[in-house]
């Protein structure tokens, strides 16, 4: 009498159950740790990249503050000559209210200088870019903004408009005005001849390439002059403070004015507090003009790369 066989669909099902539930697990797991690598990859080279970025220079600011340290102590320098790097710190906390007060003002000075140099140039600039006339008549004159010692306009520009907070203006934007003026003119005349002939071939308008040609190409340019302006701005601001400061009976108190009443009061460690600060204050306004070039600016930057990679690659 032979046995029925047995139903082996019923127990394979029961015995791949598991196989096949653990090999879903397996699957899973697989799946979110390769989605998961990219992400701890990207946060891998972040990390990295920082380190290397900032490294370096954290690095040299260690260095230079020990060289500075030995240099105070083995050579007994007197204190209201060359302060401990310490004692400067001591000195930022102490007067950490004037610093900031002073940073305040000074950076609202420059800031205001820097983008109305940045509009006035950008104006004069396409000015120069449609004429070669005007700009062979009048590029000099700014070339003359840049070459006369600010120092030596500043009592008469304060003739003029008075120790006020104008004036520190003013003065910040005749400092700044030359660099934006000669990136921005060289971007709007660096355009390719082929894309001129081509906008003219089209039937466009001068406003039209403008716009739509030599606005874009010069973004870049407008970029540089901005980042070596922004530096200026900081430079142009504290050298107007440090008259607009002695007349305006300590009403006006930007960082060139502590540091001429510092200097005045042999506070060396104060003095160099401030100029720390704005150094710190030209390091920001650099970086908010980087910030817009990789944001509100990057379509352009991306289009001018774009544009001259394909120059590269024709040319090639």
């Amino acid at each position: 009498m032979t046995q029925p066989p047995p139903n082996t669909d019923a127990s394979s099902a029961n015995d791949e159950s598991p196989a096949v539930a653990a090999n879903k697990t397996h699957q899973d797991l697989a799946m979110r740790a390769t989605a998961s690598r990219p992400k701890e990859a990207r946060t891998r080279r972040s990390r990295t990249k920082l380190i290397g970025t900032w490294g370096p220079v954290l690095g040299v600011a260690c260095a230079m503050a020990a060289v500075w340290s030995i240099v105070v102590r083995v050579f007994g320098l007197p204190r209201a000559l060359l302060p401990l790097p310490s004692e400067v710190v001591e000195a930022a906390w102490a007067y950490r209210v004037e610093l900031w007060q002073g940073f305040l003002t000074t950076g609202l000075a420059s800031l205001a200088g820097l983008i109305a140099a940045i509009a006035i140039g950008c104006l004069i600039s396409v000015a120069f870019s449609q004429s070669r006339r005007i700009r062979l008549a009048f590029f000099p004159y700014v070339v003359f903004l840049q070459t006369v010692p600010i120092v030596a306009i500043a009592p008469l520009l304060i003739t003029w408009s008075g120790y006020e907070f104008r004036t520190v203006v003013i003065v910040t934007v005749i400092v700044c005005l030359f660099p934006v003026v000669n990136s921005v003119t060289a971007g709007l005349t660096a355009v390719d001849r082929a894309w001129v002939d081509l906008f003219r071939l089209y039937g466009a308008s001068r406003a039209q390439t403008l716009v739509k040609l030599q606005i874009p190409t010069a973004i870049e340019y407008l970029i540089i002059g901005s980042k070596t302006s922004s530096g200026l701005a900081v430079i142009g601001a504290i050298v107007a403070e440090f008259f607009v400061g002695n007349g305006s009976g300590n009403q006006y108190d930007g960082l060139g004015t502590l540091m001429t009443h510092w200097q005045g009061f042999v506070k060396t460690d104060a003095l160099i507090a401030a100029v720390f600060a704005s150094t710190l204050l030209g390091l920001g306004l650099f970086a908010m003009v980087q910030l817009a070039s990789v944001t509100v600016l990057s379509r352009w930057m991306r289009h001018t790369q774009s544009g001259a990679l394909r120059n590269d690659r024709t040319s090639h």
